[in-house]
C-alpha cells in the first residue's frame, strides 16, 4: 500500500500508527498481506491500528481473547462487527490481524482445525 505514510517521528514512532510496537513499519504490514494474499486496503490498515491500540493499552498477559474479541466488534459495529472483520481477514481478525500488525496473536487466537475447512 505504496499511498501509506510511514512518517517518523523525533523519537523512531510511525505518527500514521503511533500505538504500532517498536521498529513495525507499514511496510511490514504489507510483507505479510503479501505472503497471505490479502489486498492492504484502508479498512484493513483500519483493524492493525485498532489492534496495536488495544495491545499498548492493555498487558498482552493481562487480556483475555474474548475481551479482544467483544473490542473489536464494538470498534467495527458500524460496518458489520466480526463479520465484517472476517471478511478483511479470513484466516481470523486476531490471529491474521496480529501478524499484519507486528503483535504476538493471544493464545486460542488460532486453531486451524475449529470452524474451516482444510
Amino acid at each position: 500500500m505504496s499511498s501509506q505514510s510511514e512518517s517518523q517521528g523525533s523519537l523512531g514512532v510511525n505518527a500514521d500508527y503511533p500505538f504500532a510496537p517498536e521498529g513495525w513499519q507499514v511496510s511490514d504490514a504489507e510483507r505479510v498481506a503479501e505472503e497471505e494474499g490479502l489486498t492492504l486496503s484502508t479498512d484493513l490498515m483500519e483493524l492493525v491500528s485498532a489492534l496495536q491500540e488495544y495491545y499498548a493499552k492493555h498487558e498482552s498477559n493481562e487480556f483475555r481473547i474474548r475481551e479482544l474479541i467483544d473490542a473489536l466488534e464494538e470498534n467495527f459495529h458500524h460496518k458489520g462487527g466480526l463479520k465484517y472483520l472476517y471478511r478483511l481477514t479470513p484466516g481470523g481478525p486476531v490471529a491474521q490481524g496480529c501478524r499484519l500488525a507486528g503483535l504476538q496473536a493471544p493464545a486460542g487466537s488460532e486453531d486451524k482445525s475449529f470452524g474451516s475447512v482444510q
